[in-house]
């Protein structure tokens, strides 16, 4: 930063002022190890958990579809807490005990397919338990209230165990250290579809967001990026003052470190002067309702004031065999998109690559919490969001004190729900214009991975291509029918066609096969680039390609713990034995 008189102000960027010239060079504003004054802390945790609102309001909403619970607002409102609960308990634990890179832990979008595919194949979950309950009952049409908030009770019990199983799976990958195994075979080639690919079910949601009004939409994209993009050469000017400086002004980008925030809060007001000149519809079916400031109202209302989500609040747990095996479908591109992100969180910060203990590591939080959330009674579990990398992107704080708080603030809006409501009133088009902006940027973030492999060879060329329009041609095709496969079992018919309908499950496996059976070099395919020394306490890393280097991946544990001869046999924690002399 820059003072009135022209001189620099310095940047806390944790790095000793003795190290050479190459830290003028830095990107990010604050790195991951560094801890940001308290107030901007504060204010760049509000950003990140408003980002990711959506996304998990989202997800939030198919469960209760899922479970025939879309027009009970009391069981919404409930699901919405235990969400919003368990987002933030994952995030603290993924910052502080899992990879230790700056993540945002949120609702699973690789859960959006399985419940979609849940809530509106009439012969799976929902409908089929229905069916079943009523039977057994000689429930009628006109099922009275109780009856019908205990069969929303008994689907939301079957996707509990069945997703604790899955959570359960999930982390045994971390705990054993299988995921460090299959990263000898999975890379770039692999990760990119996946994550490509599940962009399809994100541009979905999105469309229904900036749908309601397209110009307020538009205003938030814009003013996101000339924020954060085109004036991010310049400083905006700060009177500050200080017992032991005194007055002065100094120059600081707080346009782009809160870029986002800032479009969001300027056109929530002008949404807010539109509904109030009645501008916008008030019939809640028309398009553009839910532009409004006041359209969600009721969810305000509606919410708790406070409530604690716990393990069991839904009753005992049963299993459902549809959404054990597309849980375990989801669990699966899951561990794939966060390796994936992982990768790309190191890329965005500047730091290298995570080794496999942290990766390791990751997986098992992930695993865990996804566990816990099956327990809580959330239908679905948490994994990384990569909406908040590209956030990262946008206004170069990478403190992972950050998400720390906003993991906090997460754990407290499910907590004190008016508080949390109030914030999920936000219109739909600020919204669709902030994801935009974000998963626009993450999307970039993606495609770079490719840049550790070679482009330019045929093989990956056409090991990418495939995968992805193979990936998009099948389920597109199999969504298209009502029934796409008949084998004359309905049972095993649905489950076919829900893994022949999901996008993510076949360019995965595609793209997976043919890396790894095509043949073409370990540095061709970018594998060699994602491998990490098993020793990278002395590993010196290149100041002009990181600003950190691998201390950020250490764990919380004494480093003499870490020279115990048993840590050898510990895959989700580094080994340093003694050195000799």
């Amino acid at each position: 930063m820059e003072s009135n008189d022209g001189e620099s102000v310095k940047v806390n960027t944790g790095v000793d002022s003795t190290q050479n010239s190459c830290t003028t060079k830095r990107i990010l504003i604050y790195g991951i190890n560094v801890s940001p004054p308290i107030h901007v802390t504060v204010i760049c945790a509000l950003q990140q958990a408003l980002l990711a609102l959506s996304g998990s309001l989202v997800v939030s909403l198919l469960v209760a579809e899922a479970v025939c619970a879309e027009n009970d607002q009391n069981i919404k409102a409930k699901l919405l807490s235990s969400t919003l609960f368990m987002n933030g308990i994952t995030t603290v634990a993924m910052n502080l005990f899992g990879t230790r890179l700056p993540l945002f832990q949120g609702a699973s979008s690789e859960y959006i397919v399985p419940l979609l595919l849940l809530a509106n194949d009439g012969s799976t979950f929902c409908s089929s338990v229905k069916t079943e309950r009523a039977i057994e009952r000689n429930i009628t049409s006109n099922r009275t209230e109780a009856q019908h908030e205990q069969l929303v009770y008994s689907n939301i019990q079957a996707l509990q165990g069945s997703l604790m199983l899955a959570g359960f799976i999930h982390a045994f990958l971390g705990f054993t250290g299988l995921i460090g195994v299959l990263l000898r075979y999975i890379g770039p080639l692999t990760i990119v579809p996946t994550l490509m690919l599940i962009f399809i079910f994100i541009v979905k949601p999105v469309i229904n967001f900036v749908q309601e009004s397209w110009p307020i939409a538009l205003s938030t994209v814009a003013l996101g990026v000339i924020l954060s993009l085109y004036l991010a050469k310049h400083n905006v000017p700060i009177p500050v003052w200080t017992p032991s400086g005194g007055f002065r002004v100094i120059r600081y980008p707080i346009h782009q470190v809160f870029s986002i925030l800032i479009s969001i809060l300027l056109n929530w007001g002008l949404c807010a002067i539109l509904t109030s000149a009645g501008v916008f519809p008030d019939d809640p079916k028309a398009i553009g309702y839910k532009a409004r400031t006041d359209a969600r109202n009721d969810v305000i209302r509606d919410n708790p004031w406070f409530n604690i989500p716990y393990p069991g609040q839904f009753g005992p747990i049963s299993f459902s065999a549809a959404a054990l095996i597309s849980f375990l479908i989801a669990t699966l591109i899951s561990v794939l998109d966060s390796i994936g992100d992982y990768y790309a969180c190191a890329r965005v910060c500047r730091v290298p690559a995570p080794p496999s203990h942290a990766v390791n590591r990751g997986i098992l939080i992930e695993g865990f919490c996804s566990l816990l959330s099956g327990a809580v009674g959330c239908g679905h579990a948490t994994s990384t969001n990569g909406g908040c990398l590209g956030a990262i992107g946008v206004t170069r704080v990478a403190s992972r004190q950050v998400f720390v708080v906003c993991g906090i603030f997460y754990i407290l809006f499910g907590i004190f729900g008016k508080f949390s409501a109030i914030f999920v009133t936000i219109p739909y088009p600020v919204l669709g214009g902030a994801v935009i902006v974000l998963f626009g940027i993450f999307f970039g973030v993606i495609i770079s991975n490719l840049e550790v492999t070679k482009m330019g060879s045929s093989r990956n060329m056409a090991v990418l291509g495939l995968s992805v329009f193979i990936g998009l041609t099948i389920p597109t095709w199999a969504q298209s029918k009502d029934k796409p496969v008949d084998t004359g079992d309905e049972g095993v018919d649905n489950i076919l066609s829900m893994l022949l309908s999901n996008p993510n499950l076949i360019g995965t496996l595609l793209a997976f096969f043919l890396d790894n059976t095509v043949p073409g070099t370990r540095e061709e395919r970018g594998i060699l680039a994602w491998q990490v020394p098993q020793d990278t306490e002395t590993v010196e890393v290149d100041p002009e390609m990181y600003d950190e280097g691998y201390e950020v991946y250490e764990p919380l544990v004494p480093k003499s713990c870490l020279k115990w001869k048993v840590m050898k046999y510990i895959p989700f924690l580094p080994y340093r034995p003694k050195q000799t002399d």
